[in-house]
């Protein structure tokens, strides 16, 4: 007869509970909010035992106004009646930009547009780049005085806007008026300050599917920095699947002028680097290294301003526990560039109107399947 099991101690049972528990790793709650609410892998027993964690991550992130009335969701006389639980269909706006709404300079433009739409079941996202020079017609703006236009480039709405929070707001508007949806949260996100965070992850794994040269990063023939601009050998990113330092990941999705696709292939690579930070966070499992994910919520508080549209913290945590990295799905507005009275817009399709449809009927799973073309593989 085998002896009887020794009891368990306190630490076996904790390590036994996580490991009952796949995906709850509370770094996905940071993650989430701050990269337009898309990624979270918690549990109920995080939600109700991370209460700490929550505020260090509400403490750290620097909150404001980005939606305005126009563009949020939920925008009426009966806020009092609110849902208390996070339900599907979602819609959040991700701003890249060197800018931190706190910090506003006027002239400045958004560089990266990510809208990201969680359907329904609340297992998957999808992450739509909006082309920076896409004409559209940017509607007024009374705190800056901005009387509209009819037809400019959609970044030019932020600088309209006044930058910061003003410009968030006035892009929002915008998309809001293009798309005929209303958005659940927004981000600004200065991808700089990912550096830290990606230190911590210690990289990230990408793969590039066309040969990348920089204008920003070279070395002299010694091998010490000299950018191309003043005679330096570009860093050059070749085709293949790569383990990349935050430097040389945060480089890469800056680039479009060596894309054969400009723009639009940098869209895809800012998805992919997306998806590749929080792959890599997702398997660092940092529920086992406190002090690494402590330090990974600070570095990513300080690159973002969030607005949750007042949902609260663990409520996003619990309602958003299923979207994964591998359910992410990356898509490429249906356009084409053209010159008008000479400039270089980039005009919609007929396609981005059905999918602009799509996403108003939360059918973009049916309208990936028939327009594959504007599919990104990440």
């Amino acid at each position: 007869m085998a002896a009887p099991a020794k009891p368990l101690t306190r630490r076996q049972k904790r390590k036994a509970r996580k490991a009952a528990l796949p995906g709850r790793d509370p770094i996905w709650a940071k993650l989430l909010v701050v990269v337009g609410a898309v990624l979270l892998v918690a549990s109920a027993t995080v939600v109700t035992g991370s209460q700490v964690l929550a505020n260090r991550y509400s403490n750290s992130v620097h909150q404001e106004n980005l939606l305005g009335a126009n563009a949020r969701a939920g925008n009426d006389d009966k806020k009092e009646e609110r849902r208390s639980s996070v339900t599907g269909p979602l819609n959040f706006l991700l701003l890249g930009s060197d800018l931190r709404a706190q910090d506003p300079e006027d002239g400045q433009r958004s560089d990266s547009i990510i809208i990201v739409h969680i359907p329904a079941g609340l297992d998957r996202a999808y992450l739509l780049s909006i082309p920076r020079d896409l004409r559209v017609k940017i509607p007024p703006f009374e705190p800056t005085g901005f009387r509209g236009v009819s037809h400019e480039k959609i970044n030019g709405a932020f600088q309209h806007g006044g930058g910061g929070t003003g410009g968030v707001q006035l892009l929002a508007e915008t998309l809001t008026e293009l798309l005929g949806i209303h958005f659940d949260g927004a981000a600004i996100v200065n991808f700089d300050g990912f550096k830290a965070a990606v230190d911590i992850l210690g990289g990230v794994d990408m793969c590039i599917d066309q040969k990348v040269t920089s204008i920003h990063l070279g070395y002299d023939d010694k091998g010490n920095y000299l950018s191309p601009e003043h005679g330096g050998h570009p860093a050059v990113y070749d085709v293949g699947c790569h383990h990349l330092e935050s430097w040389q990941a945060l480089d890469l999705v800056r680039q479009r002028k060596s894309l054969a696709n400009g723009d639009f292939d940098r869209q895809k690579n800012q998805q992919k680097f997306i998806r590749a930070i929080l792959t890599k966070a997702q398997q660092q499992n940092l529920t086992t290294n406190p002090i690494a994910l402590d330090k990974l919520i600070r570095a990513l508080g300080g690159a973002l301003t969030v607005d949750t549209n007042g949902v609260a913290l663990e409520e996003l945590m619990f309602g958003l526990r299923n979207v994964r990295p591998s359910s992410l799905i990356g898509l490429t507005l249906p356009s084409e560039t053209q010159d008008i009275g000479g400039f270089s817009y980039v005009i919609g399709l007929d396609e981005a109107q059905a999918l602009y449809a799509a996403m108003r009927t939360d059918t973009l799973d049916a309208w990936a399947v028939e327009n594959p073309t504007w599919v990104n593989p990440i």
